[in-house]
């Protein structure tokens, strides 16, 4: 009999019953089983590095993004950039690899709070291992804005420009292609021509999109910390590089109205408070007041 074991990275796998058997008599007799089995790992945390299919918020929010046919983000969109920095840092915060300093007793804001690298493991994402070395190296610590401000290359200070990250969308845009979600293409655009990645995975691009409406609408929990922290990240990231309504734009008016009353909401909070209350993630929120601040 053919099983399915659900993993943490959204793949399903199936185990048959007989290989269970093979594996049973391979091991020793009187042997515990102290291995988790496949199914458990739905409740382990982010702090696994798991190399199978699964998008990181990056390339959620450039997927979002881009145009279908087309295979690239607005020319007018001058948000997405800081947008993807914010998500390396929350992606990394929810690995476990950064986290805020300690507020202190003055209790320091969170945009006054440095970031720290609690752990400088390899999370076998190059764009990622590179943002985590630079936030690593430096001393003495930046914040979270500086950070955004860095890793996009926004900065006067011309000794601090091999921070910026280079190729972002197109890096994300060609792990996209690995995963098979994207393709690649040469466009002419008259003057030049432009690499391109339309979309040939449309059911992953729609199982995201259909996350995300339902965060809003049907599974609404009108509690951010009821939400999934990568949900939550994803939808105020998705605002702030501003693609978000792109999600949307399939709905109803009544449900596109109802949805945006509730992104309002989320959008209203106070991160500082939210911050302090238990089971958060203080680096998310800090990234979240910088682009709502």
């Amino acid at each position: 009999m053919t099983s399915l074991t659900q993993r943490s990275s959204g793949l399903v796998q199936r185990r048959t019953e007989a290989s269970r058997n093979a594996a049973d008599k391979d091991r020793p007799s009187g042997e515990e089983d102290d291995e988790p089995r496949r199914g458990d790992e739905q409740d382990e945390d982010d702090t696994g590095d798991s190399k199978e299919t699964r998008l990181t918020l990056m390339e959620e929010v450039l997927l979002l993004g881009l145009k279908d046919r087309e295979g690239y983000t607005s020319f007018w969109n001058d948000c997405i950039s800081s947008g993807l920095r914010g998500c390396m840092l929350i992606e990394l915060a929810l690995r476990g690899r950064l986290q805020l300093e300690a507020c202190g007793m003055r209790r320091k804001g969170l945009l006054a709070r440095k970031v720290i690298c609690k752990s400088d493991a390899p999370t076998g994402d190059v764009l990622l291992d590179e943002a985590l070395k630079h936030i690593k190296d430096t001393q003495p610590p930046e914040t979270v804005q500086s950070w955004i401000e860095l890793l996009s290359g926004e900065t006067w200070n011309p000794l601090k420009l091999h921070y910026q990250l280079r190729n972002v969308r197109e890096r994300l845009a060609k792990n996209l292609v690995e995963k098979g979600v994207l393709t690649t293409e040469k466009q002419n655009f008259l003057l030049f021509d432009m690499t391109t990645h339309p979309l040939t995975n449309n059911n992953i691009k729609q199982r995201l999109i259909k996350k995300v409406q339902e965060a809003v609408l049907d599974k609404w929990v009108n509690d951010p910390h009821r939400m999934d922290k990568r949900l939550l990240a994803l939808i105020f990231l998705a605002h702030s590089s501003d693609v978000l309504e792109n999600a949307f734009a399939p709905l109803l008016d009544d449900q596109y109205d109802l949805a945006m009353k509730r992104v309002r909401q989320l959008l209203e909070l106070e991160p500082e408070g939210e911050s302090m209350k238990s089971n958060t993630n203080e680096l998310l929120w800090a990234v979240v007041a910088a682009f709502t601040k």
